[in-house]
Protein backbone atom coordinates (compact mmCIF):
# COMPACT_ATOMS: atom_id res chain seq x y z
CA UNK A 1 0.00 0.00 0.00
CA UNK A 2 1.14 3.52 -1.11
CA UNK A 3 1.90 6.03 1.77
CA UNK A 4 0.30 9.51 1.68
CA UNK A 5 1.63 12.73 1.99
CA UNK A 6 0.40 16.03 2.21
CA UNK A 7 2.78 18.87 0.71
CA UNK A 8 2.90 22.51 1.12
CA UNK A 9 5.33 24.40 -1.07
CA UNK A 10 5.85 27.97 0.46
CA UNK A 11 7.28 29.95 -2.33
CA UNK A 12 7.29 33.03 -4.06
CA UNK A 13 6.99 33.86 -7.99
CA UNK A 14 9.84 36.27 -7.90
CA UNK A 15 12.06 33.28 -6.56
CA UNK A 16 14.14 31.70 -9.37
CA UNK A 17 15.21 29.03 -6.18
CA UNK A 18 11.59 28.08 -6.30
CA UNK A 19 11.21 27.30 -9.82
CA UNK A 20 14.03 25.44 -9.42
CA UNK A 21 12.95 23.91 -6.15
CA UNK A 22 8.95 22.96 -7.87
CA UNK A 23 10.82 21.27 -10.84
CA UNK A 24 13.10 19.26 -8.53
CA UNK A 25 10.23 18.50 -6.27
CA UNK A 26 7.94 17.61 -9.23
CA UNK A 27 10.75 15.12 -10.58
CA UNK A 28 11.25 13.36 -6.91
CA UNK A 29 7.70 12.66 -6.73
CA UNK A 30 7.82 11.11 -10.38
CA UNK A 31 10.65 8.84 -8.96
CA UNK A 32 8.52 7.95 -5.82
CA UNK A 33 4.91 7.33 -8.28
CA UNK A 34 3.20 3.85 -6.36
CA UNK A 35 4.96 4.21 -3.50
CA UNK A 36 3.99 7.22 -2.22
CA UNK A 37 1.06 9.52 -3.19
CA UNK A 38 1.26 13.01 -2.53
CA UNK A 39 -0.88 16.47 -2.99
CA UNK A 40 1.07 19.52 -3.32
CA UNK A 41 -0.41 22.85 -2.12
CA UNK A 42 1.39 25.90 -3.16
CA UNK A 43 1.09 29.00 -0.36
CA UNK A 44 1.88 32.27 -0.69
CA UNK A 45 5.37 34.00 0.54
CA UNK A 46 6.20 37.27 -0.69
CA UNK A 47 10.20 38.44 -0.75
CA UNK A 48 9.18 41.75 -1.48
CA UNK A 49 5.58 42.85 -0.56
CA UNK A 50 6.04 46.53 -0.52
CA UNK A 51 7.46 46.42 -4.06
CA UNK A 52 5.39 49.24 -5.68
CA UNK A 53 3.61 49.40 -9.51
CA UNK A 54 6.36 48.89 -12.55
CA UNK A 55 8.84 47.18 -9.72
CA UNK A 56 12.20 47.78 -10.27
CA UNK A 57 15.58 46.78 -11.63
CA UNK A 58 16.77 43.34 -10.55
CA UNK A 59 20.65 44.52 -10.48
CA UNK A 60 19.60 47.84 -8.55
CA UNK A 61 17.23 44.91 -6.27
CA UNK A 62 20.28 42.95 -5.67
CA UNK A 63 22.67 45.72 -4.84
CA UNK A 64 20.28 47.59 -2.59
CA UNK A 65 19.09 44.05 -0.92
CA UNK A 66 22.14 41.99 -0.49
CA UNK A 67 25.07 44.22 -1.49
CA UNK A 68 26.22 42.29 -4.15
CA UNK A 69 27.77 43.83 -7.26
CA UNK A 70 27.45 42.93 -11.26
CA UNK A 71 29.77 40.00 -11.27
CA UNK A 72 28.59 38.57 -8.82
CA UNK A 73 25.19 38.83 -9.53
CA UNK A 74 26.33 37.58 -13.12
CA UNK A 75 27.59 34.09 -11.33
CA UNK A 76 24.92 33.41 -9.22
CA UNK A 77 22.64 33.89 -12.63
CA UNK A 78 24.71 31.38 -14.10
CA UNK A 79 24.39 28.88 -11.69
CA UNK A 80 20.63 29.59 -11.56
CA UNK A 81 20.59 28.97 -14.86
CA UNK A 82 22.05 25.90 -14.26
CA UNK A 83 20.46 23.87 -12.08
CA UNK A 84 17.34 25.00 -13.92
CA UNK A 85 18.59 23.05 -16.53
CA UNK A 86 19.15 20.08 -14.40
CA UNK A 87 15.51 19.86 -13.37
CA UNK A 88 14.06 21.29 -16.35
CA UNK A 89 13.38 24.51 -16.15
CA UNK A 90 14.40 27.34 -18.65
CA UNK A 91 15.80 30.70 -17.52
CA UNK A 92 16.35 33.58 -19.24
CA UNK A 93 20.41 33.94 -19.50
CA UNK A 94 19.75 37.12 -19.61
CA UNK A 95 17.73 36.71 -16.06
CA UNK A 96 14.31 38.63 -15.03
CA UNK A 97 15.22 41.93 -15.68
CA UNK A 98 13.15 43.44 -13.21
CA UNK A 99 11.26 42.09 -9.91
CA UNK A 100 7.17 43.17 -9.41
CA UNK A 101 5.23 42.64 -6.61
CA UNK A 102 3.18 39.24 -6.56
CA UNK A 103 0.17 39.50 -4.28
CA UNK A 104 -2.09 39.29 -6.92
CA UNK A 105 -0.59 36.36 -8.44
CA UNK A 106 -0.60 34.69 -4.72
CA UNK A 107 -4.52 35.54 -4.75
CA UNK A 108 -5.18 33.52 -8.21
CA UNK A 109 -2.41 30.49 -6.93
CA UNK A 110 -5.44 30.36 -3.65
CA UNK A 111 -8.28 30.27 -6.26
CA UNK A 112 -7.15 27.90 -8.17
CA UNK A 113 -6.09 25.76 -4.77
CA UNK A 114 -9.83 26.31 -3.67
CA UNK A 115 -11.81 25.83 -6.98
CA UNK A 116 -9.12 23.91 -8.87
CA UNK A 117 -6.67 22.23 -6.51
CA UNK A 118 -5.74 19.64 -9.79
CA UNK A 119 -4.51 22.74 -11.83
CA UNK A 120 -2.65 24.82 -9.25
CA UNK A 121 0.57 22.89 -9.35
CA UNK A 122 -0.11 24.05 -13.41
CA UNK A 123 -0.96 27.95 -12.81
CA UNK A 124 2.41 28.17 -10.80
CA UNK A 125 4.31 26.80 -13.11
CA UNK A 126 2.97 28.71 -15.75
CA UNK A 127 3.66 32.02 -13.33
CA UNK A 128 7.18 30.91 -12.97
CA UNK A 129 7.90 30.55 -16.50
CA UNK A 130 6.40 33.96 -17.40
CA UNK A 131 8.92 35.43 -14.40
CA UNK A 132 12.14 33.51 -15.12
CA UNK A 133 11.90 32.64 -18.58
CA UNK A 134 10.49 34.97 -20.71
CA UNK A 135 10.63 38.00 -18.41
CA UNK A 136 7.37 39.46 -17.74
CA UNK A 137 5.49 42.00 -15.78
CA UNK A 138 4.35 39.87 -12.86
CA UNK A 139 2.14 42.65 -11.34
CA UNK A 140 -0.07 43.21 -15.09
CA UNK A 141 -3.41 41.73 -14.78
CA UNK A 142 -2.99 40.18 -18.73
CA UNK A 143 0.34 38.36 -17.75
CA UNK A 144 -0.74 36.79 -14.75
CA UNK A 145 -3.86 36.08 -16.96
CA UNK A 146 -2.29 34.43 -20.01
CA UNK A 147 -0.83 32.53 -16.91
CA UNK A 148 -4.65 31.26 -16.36
CA UNK A 149 -4.93 30.31 -19.66
CA UNK A 150 -2.30 28.23 -19.89
CA UNK A 151 -3.06 26.47 -17.08
CA UNK A 152 -6.22 25.35 -18.55
CA UNK A 153 -8.23 27.67 -16.24
CA UNK A 154 -11.18 30.21 -16.43
CA UNK A 155 -9.71 33.51 -17.49
CA UNK A 156 -13.28 35.17 -17.16
CA UNK A 157 -13.38 33.93 -13.11
CA UNK A 158 -9.66 34.77 -12.64
CA UNK A 159 -10.57 38.39 -14.42
CA UNK A 160 -12.86 38.89 -12.01
CA UNK A 161 -10.65 38.07 -8.93
CA UNK A 162 -8.20 40.51 -10.52
CA UNK A 163 -10.91 43.30 -10.46
CA UNK A 164 -11.99 43.11 -6.71
CA UNK A 165 -10.03 41.99 -3.79
CA UNK A 166 -11.22 38.27 -3.57
CA UNK A 167 -8.90 36.16 -1.40
CA UNK A 168 -6.69 38.77 -0.24
CA UNK A 169 -7.48 38.30 3.16
CA UNK A 170 -6.73 34.48 3.48
CA UNK A 171 -3.25 35.11 0.92
CA UNK A 172 -2.70 37.67 3.59
CA UNK A 173 -3.09 35.11 6.48
CA UNK A 174 -1.35 32.06 5.21
CA UNK A 175 1.75 34.46 4.72
CA UNK A 176 1.44 35.49 8.29
CA UNK A 177 0.87 31.84 9.55
CA UNK A 178 3.82 31.04 7.40
CA UNK A 179 6.50 33.66 8.87
CA UNK A 180 4.93 33.38 12.06
CA UNK A 181 6.44 29.19 12.37
CA UNK A 182 9.80 30.44 11.24
CA UNK A 183 9.21 30.61 7.53
CA UNK A 184 11.35 33.62 6.54
CA UNK A 185 13.31 32.16 3.20
CA UNK A 186 12.11 29.80 0.43
CA UNK A 187 10.96 27.61 -1.27
CA UNK A 188 10.14 25.80 1.74
CA UNK A 189 8.99 22.20 1.29
CA UNK A 190 6.28 21.36 4.50
CA UNK A 191 5.43 17.46 4.48
CA UNK A 192 2.49 16.21 6.81
CA UNK A 193 2.78 19.92 8.85
CA UNK A 194 5.47 18.18 10.83
CA UNK A 195 9.15 17.72 8.13
CA UNK A 196 10.56 20.77 6.54
CA UNK A 197 12.97 20.37 3.84
CA UNK A 198 14.57 24.09 3.06
CA UNK A 199 16.27 25.41 -0.40
CA UNK A 200 15.81 24.33 -4.09
CA UNK A 201 17.15 21.20 -3.25
CA UNK A 202 18.36 18.37 -5.97
CA UNK A 203 16.01 15.80 -6.83
CA UNK A 204 17.74 13.11 -5.21
CA UNK A 205 17.46 15.21 -2.03
CA UNK A 206 13.72 15.63 -1.87
CA UNK A 207 13.10 11.62 -3.15
CA UNK A 208 15.18 10.90 -0.24
CA UNK A 209 13.47 12.84 2.22
CA UNK A 210 9.94 11.79 1.07
CA UNK A 211 10.88 8.61 1.42
CA UNK A 212 11.91 8.84 4.94
CA UNK A 213 9.16 10.10 5.76
CA UNK A 214 6.73 8.21 4.42
CA UNK A 215 8.38 5.29 6.00
CA UNK A 216 7.46 6.52 9.34
CA UNK A 217 3.80 6.52 8.76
Amino acid sequence: MSATLKIDFVSDISCPWCAIGLSSLLQALARVEGDIQAQVHCQPFELNPHMGPGGQDIGEHLSEKYGSTAEQQDQIRETIRQRGAEVGFEFSPAGRGRIYNTFHAHRLLHWAGVAHPQQQVALKLALLQACHRDRQAMDQPEVLLAAVAEAGLEVDSARAILDSDEFADEVREQESFYTSHGIHSVPAVIVNDRHLISGGQPVEVYERALREIAAQQ
